[in-house]
């Protein structure tokens, strides 16, 4: 390898780690992770006045839009939910404490499934795939964690408003 590749290897894995780093850590806001910690059950279904969600429609609509975006960067096939009914729960309230356990279980599994992906030095962060409209790897990261970051910022405003938060 000459040192140009050399050179453009080491940019490539430092954008890596940082993507990695984006997805999973609370630099600049707090992780979902954090957001949704020791959550009281029986506010997970509550709507705020003046608030159109709960924070387990926010929950599932994160783990859904993840899902979409991990599925439409690794298969070429996958079809996405209509929007925006399949990417909004009509339930406010998850019906059993297992189904809260799963979506978040399914956020988490598919955050490190979307960051096997990006580890993947074979995996260009920078060429359009071959489906979709010019996508790629670095702008489909970037997407979830501007997504999940902008809604874990719902999240913890409604936790907030509820007296369930700091």
């Amino acid at each position: 390898m000459n040192q140009t590749n050399q050179s453009v290897s080491a940019i490539n894995d430092t954008v890596r780690k940082q993507l990695i780093e984006l997805l999973t850590s609370n630099n600049a806001h707090q992780s979902f992770d954090d957001a949704v910690r020791d959550l009281p059950a029986d506010l997970r279904g509550v709507k705020p006045d003046h608030i159109p969600y709960s924070i387990w429609q926010l929950v599932e609509h994160i783990r859904i839009a993840q899902w979409d975006i991990l599925e439409f960067s690794r298969d070429s096939s996958h079809q996405s939910p209509s929007w925006p009914s399949g990417y909004w729960p009509k339930e406010e309230i998850p019906a059993h404490e297992q189904d809260w356990e799963n979506t978040l279980h399914q956020i988490r599994q598919d955050r490190e499934a979307f960051i096997a992906l990006l580890s993947n030095p074979e995996q260009d962060l920078y060429a359009p795939f071959p489906h979709g409209d010019g996508q790629n790897l670095l702008r489909e990261a970037l997407l979830i964690a501007d997504h999940t970051a902008y809604h874990v910022g719902e999240i913890i405003i409604i936790r907030r408003l509820l007296g369930a938060w700091g």
